[in-house]
């Protein structure tokens, strides 16, 4: 069995895997340290799947869905974090999931389902660059002061981590397609890689509270699964809405359901935000990487 191949299809074990292991071993937090070289090997190396070629070529009604629907996550995360009543600092994590990007893994799953990969990847693309100015000012207004926000740092980090390394490897494809061609088969896996390390941290930076099955746990964990749910179905009704097809719909279902959790995590550690801030991040991983694991086999078995 090739090495990539024993990343992707086993993402969800290595995930798993990395979390107990960040629970076991408190120590290995020091990998947050390293949060934004490891958002920018991960953004970059899934970008470089794509060329300004995918930008022009698709749907743009549809497209326009996803991003309405992705503006309104980080209101239902809130409203979710209340209605649980959990502290400002939990509270503050949902936002922070529910405005970031999509998983960077979910054209992956998108393809496995059968589902429009060029849709699901610019709509990453495109939430990346609207993330920039929409996280930091959604942050800002619906936790109200409650956990202190360091917008401009919060910006530079999207900039430096996200959007740069987006450009940087679009641009690259564009220029370079033979040549980036050629190593296709390994950017989601160096993805992959990324996605395990940063939740392996972030667990063992909150390694104290995941030992711990307490109902604050079970609160963070419903909420998680809650933000997930209603996220796909988020996406799939407003791709319905404009007559999308079926292998669209699937794309928003994915892009709007799954949260990066991780470029989450690496932001709660990059912002400054209490270390427990990060819990929603690593429940939510588990949660969507099982759901989405789940969408995909139904999808293509129907």
């Amino acid at each position: 069995m090739r090495l990539t191949r024993l990343i992707n299809e086993y993402l969800i074990g290595w995930v798993i895997l990395a979390v107990l292991l960040g629970v076991l071993v408190p120590e290995l937090s020091v990998v947050t340290r390293a949060s934004t070289p490891i958002l920018v090997v991960m953004v970059g190396s899934t970008s470089l799947l794509l060329s300004l070629g995918d930008v022009r070529a698709v749907n743009r009604r549809v497209l326009a869905g996803v991003l309405l629907a992705h503006l309104a996550m980080p209101v239902l995360a809130f409203t979710i974090a209340a209605l649980l009543g959990l502290s400002p600092a939990l509270t503050a994590g949902f936002v922070l999931l529910g405005a970031v990007t999509p998983e960077l893994v979910s054209p992956t799953m998108t393809a496995l389902a059968d589902g429009n990969i060029a849709l699901s990847s610019i709509s990453l693309v495109a939430i990346g660059a609207v993330s920039v100015l929409y996280t930091p000012a959604s942050v800002t207004a619906l936790l109200n002061g409650t956990v202190h926000v360091d917008s401009g740092r919060l910006v530079s980090e999207l900039l430096v981590a996200v959007v740069l390394p987006m450009a940087i490897a679009i641009l690259a494809r564009s220029r370079y397609e033979r040549v980036v061609a050629r190593y296709d088969d390994y950017y989601t896996s160096i993805a992959s890689v990324m996605v395990v390390l940063i939740i392996g941290g972030v667990a063992a930076a909150n390694a104290t509270h995941l030992r711990a099955v307490t109902p604050l746990l079970a609160l963070v964990v419903t909420g998680a699964f809650a933000l997930n749910l209603l996220g796909y179905g988020l996406g799939w009704s407003v791709a319905r809405l404009v007559d999308a097809t079926p292998a669209e719909r699937l794309a928003g279902t994915f892009a709007v359901g799954m949260r990066d959790f991780a470029v989450a995590a690496a932001l709660v550690v990059a912002a400054g935000f209490p270390a427990i801030a990060a819990l929603p991040a690593v429940c939510f991983g588990i949660v969507e990487m099982v759901t989405s694991a789940a969408i995909a086999r139904l999808a293509t078995r129907n």
